[in-house]
C-alpha cells in the first residue's frame, strides 16, 4: 500500500471534522458557514483518500468538483445521490471569509448535509476495502 499513512490520515481528518459537525449541529450559536466548512472539509478529505488509493495524484484543491471528476477518470461510477457535495465547494474558502449572499441564504440543511457525509464515508470506505489488494 504505497499511500497508506497518507489515507489513514486523511481519514482521520476527516473524522475529526465529522467530528464538528455533530457536535454543531443542532448550536444555533454555530453559523451555517462554519458548518459547511467542516463539511467541506470532511467530503475534500474522503475523496483525497480515495485517490491516493485509486493512484492518482491530485492538485492542491478544495474543488469538490474537480476531486469527484478524478474518482470518475479512475473509471469509478460516483453515486448519483452523492453529487450534491460538489455544492459545498464555497464553503472552503468563499463562505469561510465571507458571508453566504442574503439573496442565496436559506439555512444550511444541517442533518441533510450529515447524512451526505455520512453515506460518502461508506462510499469512500467501502471502495478502499475493495481495493485492498490493489496497488494504490
Amino acid at each position: 500500500m504505497k499511500h497508506g499513512k497518507k489515507i489513514e490520515l486523511l481519514l482521520k481528518k476527516a473524522a475529526e471534522d465529522e467530528y464538528i459537525l455533530d457536535k454543531i449541529s443542532s448550536d444555533a450559536n454555530a453559523s451555517d458557514e462554519i458548518f459547511g466548512f467542516h463539511a467541506q472539509q470532511a467530503a475534500e478529505k474522503l475523496l483525497k483518500a480515495l485517490l491516493l488509493k485509486l493512484g492518482s495524484s491530485y492538485a492542491q484543491t478544495h474543488r469538490i468538483a474537480e476531486l469527484v471528476d478524478l474518482v470518475k477518470q479512475k473509471g469509478v461510477a460516483f453515486p448519483e445521490k452523492l453529487e450534491d457535495i460538489i455544492d459545498l465547494t464555497p464553503f472552503a474558502v468563499i463562505f469561510r471569509y465571507d458571508s453566504i449572499p442574503e439573496e442565496n441564504q436559506q439555512p444550511v440543511d444541517r442533518l441533510r448535509l450529515r447524512g451526505l457525509l455520512k453515506e460518502l464515508r461508506k462510499w469512500v470506505e467501502s471502495l478502499l476495502k475493495n481495493q485492498s489488494g490493489k496497488q494504490g
